[in-house]
């Protein structure tokens, strides 16, 4: 039986370190599982990669895991299916129809709400968000630099806050990866905590109607008025196969083919947790919830483009597969994360840490200091995604040892990983962001950082404030 000491940290903190350095999570991750069968089994590098292989392989082992693995990649196939179909050009058309935007301010409670309601997954939120209203800021002469920073500021933030989504289906299975026997309970507990996407949407429903220009904000917002959209040499980051609206406006492009999904899978959710969990929705399998909810979705997406044949069966199915794989990185990053997190397990790691952490941190500390050091992590490699798979094992086992609130440790490290991604320059969702608003991606990083620093530095004051109160 193994001792846990020391080296049972090596394989978590390598695999930190090596993804800040690398900025690459998935050899990273993979290395920490290297180290880490060597260590548990006492065998030489050589032999400790077979057993590696063989602890990534038996992630498929536990058919909880198996099924959000699967959920990742059907998320990417109904993403694609809407975009293909033609329901989020139908989207934008039906809200220009109704012509409800007729000021700048309107413009961006507009971009705000949308990112509000469509939170199936932050990249998706962000281009409908901005393709619907980056002609109306235009139009009205607001920056494009504060159309990416409301967008940005209701995608993920949002997303992180909902358990229906694939943010949702992510976090609940490496909470059950890292013994939790209640990980729905646990994931709502965390909402209320879950201080900076919390403060985020509120400061930016401020910002809108206080109309808050700090620093490089007013310049973009001044430069905007006097009928220069981009700075000077600034570049635009546009890429119409990413945004997905190359494709010409049709008649037939139907608000109903994006909604209707969306609808679905928000409906069979809470009901396959109440069937699963035998009229008990805490009880339900998370897991089997989110699987069933998004097969719904994506067979009620094909139906409606069979129906009105707009696609060939062949076709959808061509559709789904490479939205699949645009989602396929994503998979494999929670394979491995999965995979560490037993190797953790076995090693006792988060037992340790806590014994140090009790011994060394006050317990007032420890929910900013998981703050942070999420923030950090976020911020270097540019995943939300990578830092909870590093991270959330990690706090959990820490919180077990403890006996202290799993719900306050899981906020901490949501809260740190969202922040770290909403001001990294290096984050998918920022460049996306920065693509859906038409701006130079630099200068919307730095148009947001005075935004997302106070409400982190709020967020950080909460959780110690938290930590006293709680802990």
């Amino acid at each position: 039986m193994y001792v846990t000491d020391w080296t049972s940290i090596l394989p978590p903190l390598l695999a930190i370190v090596l993804a800040i350095i690398s900025r690459q999570v998935i050899p990273s991750l993979g290395i920490g599982i290297w180290v880490g069968f060597c260590i548990v089994e006492s065998v030489n590098p050589v032999s400790g990669i077979a057993l590696a292989i063989e602890g990534v392989v038996n992630v498929f082992s536990d058919p909880g895991d198996t099924r959000v693995l699967i959920f990742t990649l059907l998320i990417g196939g109904l993403i694609a299916t809407i975009e293909k179909s033609g329901g989020v050009r139908g989207f934008i058309r039906l809200l220009e129809e109704r012509a409800w935007v007729d000021s700048a301010r309107r413009a961006k409670w507009l971009a705000y709400f949308t990112g509000i309601v469509v939170f199936i997954e932050s990249n998706m939120t962000l281009l409908v968000a901005g393709a619907i209203s980056r002609p109306l800021f235009d139009r009205y002469k607001v920056s494009r630099e504060e159309l990416a920073y409301i967008i940005d500021s209701t995608s993920a933030p949002v997303c992180i806050m909902i358990p229906l989504n694939a943010w949702g289906a992510i976090i609940l299975s490496l909470l059950a990866s890292s013994a939790i026997d209640n990980p729905i309970d646990v994931f709502v507990g965390a909402i209320a905590f879950n201080l900076y996407p919390i403060i985020v949407i509120l400061f930016s429903a401020i910002v809108i109607s206080r109309d808050i220009k700090i620093g490089p904000m007013r310049q973009a917002q001044a430069r905007t008025e006097a009928g220069e959209v981009l700075w000077p040499k600034a570049t635009p980051m546009v890429d119409p196969s990413i945004l997905a609206q190359h494709e010409a406006a049709s008649p037939d492009d139907k608000a109903r083919f994006m909604i209707v999904p969306i609808l679905v899978m928000v409906v069979a959710m809470p009901l396959s947790l109440y069937i699963t969990g035998e009229g008990d929705l805490s009880a339900g399998s998370g897991s089997t919830s989110v699987l069933w909810a998004v097969l719904l979705a994506l067979l009620a997406a094909w139906i409606l483009v069979l129906q009105a044949r707009r696609s060939a069966l062949d076709e959808l199915m061509h559709t789904f597969l490479r939205g699949a794989g645009g989602l396929l990185p994503v998979a494999m990053i929670l394979l491995f994360a999965l995979a560490l997190g037993d190797v953790a397990n076995l090693l006792g790691t988060g037992a340790y840490v806590a014994q140090l952490a009790q011994e060394t941190i006050p317990l007032t500390m420890l929910l900013p200091l998981l703050f942070l050091i999420s923030s950090f992590i976020a911020f270097s490699i540019g995943s939300s995604w990578g830092t909870f798979a590093i991270m959330i094992p990690l706090a959990m086992q820490i919180a077990l040892s403890l006996e202290l609130s799993t719900s306050l440790f899981l906020a901490a490290v949501l809260s740190g990983s969202v922040f770290g991604d909403h001001a990294s320059p290096i984050s998918d969702t920022t460049v996306v962001a920065s693509m859906a608003s038409a701006t130079d991606h630099i200068d919307h990083v730095r148009t947001q950082l005075p935004y997302a620093g106070i409400c982190a530095a709020i967020a950080a004051v909460g959780f110690f404030i938290l930590g006293v109160v709680l802990l």
